[in-house]
């Protein structure tokens, strides 16, 4: 497959690493492949064994390269954790172009004066996420390129992040033969396609559920203002459900994908399976009610200490839009119907709209894509992934590889 502007992102999860290879054209993104593995190293969303880390990485990276037929070379790579920290910034200089046209160059610049800010050395800079331009005074410019002007300001999110935790990330990525491109901070990426533009601008709060805890993200007039992780996750269910049915903890996670309910009362006690239990060998007959019995509680618990972080960040009834929940967890029939009762506002379930299958724990990935072709960072990567011309000598190496195999096997 020959791609133009491929992109590739790279989601590392508590119980799953994805990647994502998507195709920039005509300002939209095109998904062309993804592959998923396991994620071993990691206990509740940090890097405990480096080793095992790379070898899940290198493994999800070979099946979307499988399904795709391209070679990768360097990733985006999302992050989030309770070490981020969002802090504003202010950059100025002088357009530099004698016709006073700014260019690609002036908002490099601008953007660089703004990370020029004094943190913590146990800290590094993640990102800069530019709020809006100011040309010659004029502000909510979005987009300053190919406007004329003298002086070019910039009002931006500068998104820093414990130096530890980023060198270890890197060091895997970098083990697994891989460059990283950039990091981009996940619940900004999800915003992008988990929000509407509006929704963004009246007030909107993101939650990402996943095995290891929730990424909460808050939005206002059109900004990512506030974040915070409520480590409790999707893993404290199948915990719940592997010692309520008394079963192994991966057949309790297959029967909270296939059968799990968020509430009792939409559960349909029709709907039965078998659970194989512990110390036992014979399988136990259970239906989809009993198992919510032990979903429901636990979920009410983890809406309560999101809905406590909320208030802590500030943000209760002036977030207008409402609650919009994505990650694994969020696949659970009648998640939006419990977390409605429980933050007592709207609540909206968020799938990706570009794949093929509607999944949400693929939110985040497929939201890097997206953010780092809105932002232009494929253009300051040069190295993004394999070029189109690398990706066609590979093709035809590999088909000369499989001629020659068979010349010489006749």
């Amino acid at each position: 497959m020959t791609l133009q502007n491929p992109v590739v992102s790279l989601d590392v999860g508590t119980s799953v690493i994805r990647v994502v290879i998507g195709e920039a054209k005509n300002g939209t993104i095109h998904i062309v492949g993804v592959g998923s593995a396991p994620s071993r190293g990691i206990k509740n969303g940090a890097i405990v064994d480096i080793e095992q880390t790379v070898m899940s990485i290198e493994e999800a990276v070979d099946k979307a390269e499988q399904m795709v037929g391209i070679k990768i070379q360097s990733v985006f790579v999302g992050i989030s954790g309770n070490h981020i920290q969002l802090t504003s910034s202010h950059g100025v200089v002088a357009v530099a172009n004698p016709d006073k046209e700014i260019t690609e160059e002036d908002v490099e610049r601008v953007i660089n004066a703004a990370k020029v800010i004094s943190i913590p050395p146990e800290r590094t800079i993640i990102d800069v996420i530019p709020q809006q331009y100011i040309v010659d005074g004029l502000d909510g410019i979005s987009d300053p390129r190919g406007m004329l002007g003298v002086r070019l300001e910039v009002e931006a999110t500068i998104v820093t992040g414990s130096k530890t935790i980023v060198h270890n990330i890197r060091r895997c990525v970098e083990k697994a033969g891989l460059q990283v491109a950039h990091f981009v901070l996940s619940s900004m990426a999800g915003g992008t396609i988990a929000l509407k533009k509006d929704e963004r601008e009246l007030g909107a709060i993101l939650v990402d559920i996943g095995a290891g805890g929730a990424n909460i993200a808050i939005f206002e007039k059109g900004n990512l203002v506030r974040t915070s992780v409520i480590p409790v996750g999707g893993a404290y269910l199948t915990q719940d459900i592997a010692y309520g049915l008394k079963t192994e903890m991966e057949n309790a996670e297959s029967v909270k994908i296939k059968h799990g309910c968020a509430m009792v009362s939409l559960a349909d006690d029709e709907e039965v399976f078998k659970v194989h239990r512990l110390g036992t060998k014979k399988d136990s007959e259970l239906n989809q009610e009993e198992l919510a019995s032990i979903i429901e509680p636990r979920l009410q618990e983890i809406f309560q200490l999101i809905l406590k972080e909320v208030q802590k960040l500030g943000y209760t009834k002036d977030i207008t839009a409402g609650f919009f929940i994505t990650g694994g967890v969020a696949n659970l029939k009648g998640l939006a119907e419990l977390a409605e009762i429980e933050f007592d506002a709207p609540v909206q379930i968020v799938m990706p709209n570009y794949l093929g299958v509607k999944d949400s724990s693929f939110t985040s990935g497929v939201g890097i894509i997206k953010y780092v072709t809105d932002q232009g960072l494929i253009r300051l990567s040069k190295n993004s992934t394999a070029s189109s011309k690398n990706i066609n000598d590979q093709a035809s190496g590999l088909l000369q590889k499989i001629k020659d195999w068979f010349k010489d096997f006749l």
